[in-house]
């Protein structure tokens, strides 16, 4: 980071609505998804804090489909900016490239759902800001890209928090294979989402059909544990 260069912002609630959207427009959306979902599910789904650890390729697409179905509050973390490279796979558009996602990502959750509470945390987790910046959330959503990074992650909040719940996503490089790609659950509060194999060695890529197809799988997860389901 350049000396001259703005510092991030940290722990940013933002109310909602936000400048422009009226409260017409929150409760009509609201009894739109209670007439898609049914009331009793939407209100579970209201009252869920759901963390995105990650707002690349996965966190970010499991991000706009929580704040699609109407979950009540996001937590979302990453300390990096959007890049062109991003596009290919990433929920952003040219118009964010150079942003931080975590604000590149509130614009866009904004306009999809105004009625949802969103927390960006723009900084980097590591085993000793798992627990101020996790500890509210009920359900935590690992998004990360590295193989050490998700590592960590799953370790420190089994240590941390042990009582949260944890969605990791593993193995979703390439294309096809579509029927590899599934749900485990290891133990009573972690599910892995993905083939749990398929890197981006040699000439294998991230691409946007399986990322979002993990994606899709780990807010499965996170909406059917809310509504008390088997994913």
């Amino acid at each position: 980071m350049e000396k001259n260069e703005k510092q991030p912002s940290f722990n940013r609630m933002y109310s909602w609505p936000p400048l422009g959207i009226e409260d017409t427009c929150v409760q009509r959306l609201w009894q739109a998804l209670c007439s898609r979902h049914g009331r009793e599910a939407q209100e579970q789904l209201a009252e869920a804090h759901v963390a995105v650890a990650g707002l690349g390729g996965l966190g970010s697409n499991i991000a706009v489909q929580l704040t699609r179905i109407g979950i009540g509050k996001l937590t979302l973390i990453d300390f990096d900016r959007v890049d062109i490279t991003n596009l290919n796979r990433q929920h952003y558009f040219l118009q964010h490239v150079g942003q931080y996602k975590t604000e590149a990502l509130r614009k866009i959750l904004a306009m999809i759902n105004p009625g949802i509470q969103i927390t960006c945390i723009t900084d980097r987790l590591t085993p000793s800001t798992v627990i101020p910046y996790l500890q509210e959330a009920n359900i935590i959503c690992e998004a990360f890209d590295e193989a050490e990074q998700k590592a960590m992650l799953v370790r420190e909040v089994r240590r941390q928090l042990p009582k949260a719940m944890i969605i990791s996503g593993n193995g979703m490089a390439g294309y096809g294979r579509t029927n590899d790609m599934c749900v485990k659950r290891l133990g009573t509060h972690l599910y892995l989402c993905g083939d749990g194999y398929s890197g981006i060695e040699g000439k294998n890529s991230v691409m946007a059909p399986r990322v979002v197809l993990c994606a899709s799988q780990m807010a499965n997860v996170v909406t059917s544990i809310v509504l008390g389901g088997k994913p």
